[in-house]
């Protein structure tokens, strides 16, 4: 049971800025997050607050950091090329320039304060680019990370005994859940890797020695409502919290 004597630890998750329609309204532009983010925080005891792109803040993320004890850069569309350095491969499609600012300077920020992160899947790619990283704008042919748009893709990772990433994780080995096309490519200053998929040995998971917690992973645990990651972040969260 989940005690909520001592103060709730409050972690940001970042926000989808995309174009949607539900009931009369039609392509509106929305913040947006899936539940399975905010649910599996809530169960590991945190308060999951949603971070929609904002320009002040990428100017100055510290009056929002200030509020945090956590953040999860979350999911969702690819990266503008430019934010490091690259023009558009012809595959590489939706993103949103206005996000990718406010994450890069949300993620240095916290890098900064050595605030707990946890990256899934494009937030790992943010992660390493707010770390002067560089990505592979396209897979190829690959279908084992991303089988169909829209459905997640199921295969085996290999996880670095001892790491981060395996204690986030709790296994050294596991089957997840992926959805992506892009990869990381240089990796980004500080970053080590931690995770493999098999038996194609890309690079699925990253972490910061120097800070007491880093890690991203390119596979979505949520989907699987997979707490644990979430719970050892939290915890990791309420450490702040008390000191």
């Amino acid at each position: 049971m989940i005690s909520v004597g001592a103060r709730r630890p409050v972690v940001g998750i970042t926000a989808a800025l995309e174009s949607a329609s539900w009931v009369i309204w039609k392509d509106t532009e929305v913040n947006i997050s899936q539940r399975n983010y905010s649910e599996c925080v809530a169960d590991t005891g945190a308060i999951p607050v949603l971070l929609p792109a904002d320009e002040t803040t990428a100017e100055d993320p510290d009056g929002l950091l200030d509020i945090l004890n956590a953040i999860v850069l979350s999911g969702g569309a690819d990266l503008d090329p430019a934010s490091y350095g690259e023009e558009p491969h012809r595959m590489t499609v939706g993103y949103k320039a206005e996000r990718d600012r406010f994450e890069v300077a949300l993620c240095r920020g916290a890098l900064e304060r050595d605030m707990p992160i946890l990256g899934i899947c494009r937030g790992t790619q943010i992660l390493n680019v707010a770390c002067g990283g560089t990505l592979v704008q396209h897979l190829g042919d690959s279908t084992q990370h991303v089988e169909n748009p829209g459905t997640f893709s199921t295969h085996e990772v290999r996880i670095e005994p001892g790491s981060l990433a395996a204690r986030v994780a709790g296994t050294e080995r596991s089957e997840v859940r992926s959805h992506h096309h892009q990869a990381l490519d240089r990796l980004g200053e500080g970053l080590v890797e931690s995770a493999w998929s098999v038996p194609d040995g890309l690079t699925e998971a990253v972490e910061m020695p120097a800070r007491s917690f880093c890690v991203g992973f390119l596979w979505h645990p949520e989907e699987l409502r997979d707490t644990k990651p979430f719970a050892v972040l939290t915890e990791a969260a309420r450490q702040g919290v008390a000191a």
